[in-house]
């Protein structure tokens, strides 16, 4: 059937044409359901789901100690070190928040929120994270709307097509003043 194809050569063709009429180029990417991520400064990479579902990203958090520092409320915790699967990696982070997350049980829990640096191919983005356990979970990190919004499109179908490659010290950061990133 040509409708799959025909869809597949239309949409990109009507993306680009509504990022000229605004007058803005559309620096939009596709990536694939599931793709590997970095967290900076740190540098560590991730597999990550891509979910526009999730309206905030989540990263997977063990060992979480709460502290004090300079006044404010700072967390540590610990992720599986992705090239040592008996290994951690300690980060530390200041607390922007706490969430109430109602799960599919009908449960809460009481998750903090960090700011959390990701690239996810060519973009950089920094932006709110829930820290819980996800050692049960396929991807140690799930990106939501928040880190995706108006710089990635989700193809379902494909896995792994946009590596990360973000330049940073060159300031080729995506920037959106409405939203502080």
């Amino acid at each position: 059937m040509a409708l799959p194809a025909l869809s597949t050569v239309l949409l990109p063709a009507l993306i680009a044409t509504a990022a000229v009429a605004a007058g803005e180029p559309d620096t939009r990417t596709i990536h694939g359901w599931v793709e590997r991520i970095q967290i900076l400064p740190e540098g560590i990479p991730l597999k990550a789901k891509m979910d526009t579902g999730a309206t905030t990203s989540s990263l997977n958090a063990l060992n979480k100690e709460r502290f004090e520092r300079d006044g404010e409320r700072w967390i540590a915790f610990d992720i599986i070190d992705p090239e040592d699967p008996d290994g951690k990696v300690r980060i530390e982070r200041r607390i922007t928040r706490f969430v109430r997350i109602i799960r599919h049980d009908g449960e809460h829990q009481r998750r903090p929120v960090v700011s959390v640096g990701l690239c996810m191919g060519t973009h950089y983005r920094e932006e709110e994270m829930s820290l819980i356990d996800r050692t049960k979970l396929n991807y140690q990190a799930l990106v939501g709307r928040n880190h995706m919004e108006g710089i990635i499109l989700v193809d379902p179908a494909e896995t792994f097509i946009q590596p990360p490659r973000c330049d940073t010290a060159e300031g080729n950061e995506d920037r959106d003043p409405e939203r502080g990133a």
